[in-house]
C-alpha cells in the first residue's frame, strides 16, 4: 500500500472552523476531519462508478451518504475500506494519506464495516459470530488458542467479556446460543452490527443497516446506532434509502446522482438544495 508524507487537505465545512475540536451541533461534540476522502474516481470498464468525489468525515458525527440505486454509494465505502482501488484520488485517516487503501490495514488501523447483504455463519451461534469481530484482538498463537491453556486461556475470557457486553448493549442476550441462521432478518441485522463493534472500531460503516426492516425493527435500530455514537463515541459513516432515519439522526449528509456529488451539508441543507430534491427527494418532497 503506498502512502505519501502529507495528508490531503479537507474543506471547510459550512459553519465549522477547520481545525478546531469542541464544536457542537445539536449539543454533541464534534472533532476534527477522521477520515478525508478527496477526487476519488472509479471506473469499471467504461462505467464511471465514482467521479471525482471529495468529501470529510469528523469525529464523533454520524455522516450519511444518500443517492438513488446505481449512484455509487457501495462504491464509495468499498474504496474507504479497501475492498476497491480507485483509478484516481486518495483517502486519509488520521492524517496518513492513502493512494489504495488495504482491508486489513483499514481494519488494523480502526475501520469496521457492516454489510447490504448479510454475510454472517449462518451455522454459529450469535456469540461466536459477534466473537469472530475479534480476530484482530487476538494475540495468542494458534496452537495455545486450540489447547486452551496459559495466557490464551485469559485471553479468550477478556474477548468474551467484551463479546458478552455487546449482546447486552444490543438486547440479544435470550438468542447468545442461538445459530445465527435461526433467527429473524432484524435480529440478524443487530448480530452483523455487533460483530463490527467487537473491532471497537473508531469509524463504522453502516452499508443499509435498515434495510428490510419493518418500523419497530427501525426503530430499535437507529436507536442502537445513536447509542453506539453517543456513548462509545464512535465515528458513524451510513449508507440509508430512508430518508426520514437519514434527516433525522445524521450530522452531515453528501449526497450522490451517477457516481457524482450533487450536494454535501447538513440534513436541512440537503432537504432544501434544488440538485438534491430534483437527482433523489422527488420534486414534491
Amino acid at each position: 500500500m503506498s502512502t505519501t508524507q502529507q495528508p490531503v487537505a479537507s474543506p471547510q465545512t459550512p459553519g465549522m472552523e477547520p481545525g478546531v475540536t469542541g464544536q457542537t451541533r445539536g449539543g454533541k461534540k464534534i472533532g476534527d476531519v477522521i477520515l478525508d476522502v478527496q477526487n476519488i474516481s472509479l471506473s469499471f470498464g467504461g462505467v464511471k462508478a465514482l467521479q471525482d468525489i471529495s468529501f470529510n468525515v469528523k469525529e464523533h458525527e454520524i455522516r450519511a451518504i444518500i443517492g438513488p440505486n446505481g449512484a455509487g454509494k457501495s462504491s464509495m465505502l468499498n474504496c474507504i475500506n479497501g475492498v476497491y482501488s480507485p483509478q484516481q484520488g486518495s483517502i486519509s485517516f488520521r492524517g496518513q494519506t492513502f493512494k489504495h487503501m488495504n482491508s486489513h490495514q483499514v481494519a488494523v488501523m480502526g475501520v469496521a464495516r457492516t454489510f447490504q447483504n448479510l454475510a454472517l455463519f449462518k451455522g454459529m451461534s450469535v456469540l461466536d459470530n459477534i466473537m469472530s469481530g475479534r480476530n484482530l484482538k487476538i494475540k495468542s498463537n494458534l496452537l495455545l488458542q486450540a489447547l486452551r491453556i496459559g495466557p490464551a486461556q485469559k485471553e479468550e475470557f477478556m474477548h468474551r467479556e467484551a463479546v458478552e457486553k455487546i449482546i447486552d448493549f444490543l438486547e440479544i442476550q435470550a438468542h447468545r446460543k442461538t445459530p445465527v441462521g435461526q433467527l429473524p432478518y432484524g435480529l440478524q441485522k443487530r448480530v452483523d452490527l455487533g460483530r463490527a463493534l467487537a473491532m471497537e472500531p473508531q469509524v463504522l460503516l453502516l452499508d443499509e443497516p435498515m434495510a428490510g426492516m419493518n418500523v419497530e425493527e427501525k426503530q430499535d435500530m437507529c436507536r442502537f446506532v445513536l447509542d453506539v455514537n453517543d456513548e462509545f463515541g464512535t465515528t458513524v459513516v451510513l449508507i440509508e434509502h430512508d430518508m426520514g432515519v437519514v434527516m433525522d439522526i445524521s450530522d452531515r449528509v453528501v449526497v450522490l446522482d451517477y457516481g457524482k456529488k450533487i450536494g454535501d451539508g447538513t440534513p436541512d441543507e440537503v432537504r432544501n438544495s434544488p440538485d438534491v430534491i430534483k437527482a433523489y427527494l422527488g420534486t414534491g418532497h
